[in-house]
Order: structure tokens, then sequence, then C-alpha cells
């Protein structure tokens, strides 16, 4: 894997993204359950990619309002989870897979094995995870595909919300989605690289 070292949001980190199939946006690929979806959904983030890659430069910004209050929610709680877990924490900005065409955004990696995704939803939601006791399903294919990426053996995931307890739950490596996650990206690449020379005809 080859570790990009820029702040998650800024320039460098939306260019080392351009073309490349990220956890945060997997699920276009495969639904929670890790099936390879049909449709509409993985035919625009085709799209997206390659005009991505056409261009050379990212589509889009990732400014807003709701994104700059999580970012600041997720330093609070990754200093937290620091402080109160006993883990060495490291940050990083974007991490490519071997592969070169898909990458990561850990909100940390941990130790030498282990990684951290860290959300801060609304309080419903938070309090629907602290019930529920279980990766929630929305971010299911987001974590498992980071450790994908990475060929880390496990994850922490945090849900964070100030007044309420956090929500945290390690997430083991799993071989058999890993090998879903495979064939997901095998069967998007094959795709990428016929619509690139389709377009260039």
């Amino acid at each position: 894997m080859k570790e990009y070292s820029c702040d998650q949001g800024d320039q460098e980190w939306l260019q080392a993204r351009v073309g490349k199939v990220t956890a945060s946006e997997a699920d276009s690929l495969l639904t929670p359950e890790f099936k390879i979806r049909t449709g509409e959904t993985p035919h625009t983030y085709l799209a997206k990619k390659i005009a991505e890659a056409t261009l050379n430069r990212p589509l889009e910004g990732f400014s807003s309002f709701e994104t700059e209050q999580g970012q600041i929610l997720e330093m609070e709680a990754r200093s937290w989870f620091a402080f109160e877990h006993d883990h060495a924490v490291r940050q990083v900005g974007f991490i490519a897979h071997d592969d070169g065409r898909c990458g990561c955004s850990p909100d940390a990696l941990l130790d030498d094995d282990g990684g951290l995704e860290i959300k801060a939803p609304q309080p419903t939601n938070h309090v629907k995870y602290l019930l529920d006791g279980k990766l929630p399903k929305d971010y299911a294919v987001q974590v498992h595909f980071s450790m994908y990426v990475t060929g880390r053996a496990w994850w922490k995931f945090v849900s964070y919300r100030r007044k309420f307890k956090p929500f945290v739950l390690t997430v083991m490596r799993d071989e058999t989605i890993c090998k879903q996650i495979h064939s997901a990206l095998s069967d998007f690449y094959s795709k990428f690289n016929e619509a690139i020379i389709k377009i260039k005809k």
C-alpha cells in the first residue's frame, strides 16, 4: 500500500482519489450484504470515475457546513479515543491499495494491524447504534473495504456524539468479504478499461 501524508479534504487528498474506487464510495459497487450492485448506481459511479480519470482532477470539493462540523467532531472523537483506549494512534491522509486503483481515508491507523473509522451521526442514529450493538449496515462496506485496502486485521468503529456515551466496536477482517470486494473491483476495473477504450475511439 502507499500512504499519502496529506490532510483529508485538501487538494492533494482530492487529487489522490481521482479515478480510484474509495472506501467511502464503495457502497456504489456493493450492497451492505456484499452483493455486487447492478443498475444505475454502479453505472453512474463508473461514469464519475471515468470522468475524473479523463480530466485528471476531482469533479467536486468537500466543503460544506455539515462536512466541517463533522470534521470537528471527528477530531474531538479521535482525541477522546486516543486518551481512553490503549492503542498507538497515527493519522494518515489517504492510503492506496497495492494495485493503485482503490484506496481509503482512515480516521487513524491503530497499532501495527488496526484502523479507526469515526462517525458523528445525528442523535437518533447514535442511540440506535448503542441499542443495536453491531456495525451499522450503512458503514459495513466502508469498514471492510478499508481493511481490504490496508491489509489490516481489525478495525475500530466509533460513533461519537456529545452528551451521549460513545459506541465503540471492533470489527475483524473477513476473508470471504475481502473476496467479494475483490470480485466487485475486478468487475468494475474490467468495465472501466472497456469504457476508456470506447471513449477514446
